[in-house]
C-alpha cells in the first residue's frame, strides 16, 4: 500500500506541477475573466477546493507538533493547494518503510518547525508576489 501511495502522490504532484506551468504560460495567474471569477459553478468549485485543504490540513495539524510547521503548512496549503499537499504526503510516505502499516502513516506524529513546510509556504508567497497585477 505504502509503494502505491507514493506512486498516486507522485502522479498528483508531477500533473499539478504540470498542468500549473501550462496554465501560467497561457495566461496569467490573476488574468481570470470576470465573466468566469464571478460565474456559480466557478466560486462553488474553490469553495469545494479550499473547504478540502481545510480538511486535509486539520490531518497536518494533528501530525505537526510545532506551531511553526503548522502555519507554514497552512500557508503552503492555501496557498499551493494540491502541490503543497502531495509534497506532504510524499514526505510522509518515503519516511514510512515499503513494508510500513498505513496505521502507522496516518497517525505519526512530527516533531520540528518543518523545513518543507517553511520552503513551500515561501515558494506559495513569492508565486503570489510575482502574479499580482501591476497597476
Amino acid at each position: 500500500m505504502i509503494l502505491f501511495l507514493r506512486g498516486l502522490f507522485l502522479l498528483v504532484l508531477g500533473s499539478m506541477l504540470w498542468v500549473t506551468s501550462w496554465a501560467s504560460l497561457h495566461c496569467p495567474l490573476f488574468a481570470v475573466p470576470p465573466g468566469v471569477a464571478t460565474h456559480p459553478w466557478f466560486i462553488a468549485t474553490l469553495f469545494d477546493a479550499y473547504w478540502g485543504f481545510t480538511t486535509f490540513f486539520v490531518w497536518v495539524c494533528f501530525k505537526q507538533t510545532a506551531w511553526t510547521a503548522r502555519v507554514a503548512w497552512f500557508a503552503a496549503i492555501m496557498l499551493l493547494g494540491n502541490i503543497a499537499m502531495s509534497a506532504y504526503c510524499l514526505d510522509e510516505l518515503f519516511r514510512t518503510p515499503r513494508d510500513g502499516r498505513l496505521a502507522d502513516l496516518l497517525t505519526a506524529r512530527r516533531d520540528g518547525p518543518g523545513g518543507l513546510g517553511l520552503a513551500l509556504a515561501a515558494l506559495g508567497l513569492i508565486v503570489v508576489a510575482v502574479a499580482l497585477p501591476r497597476g
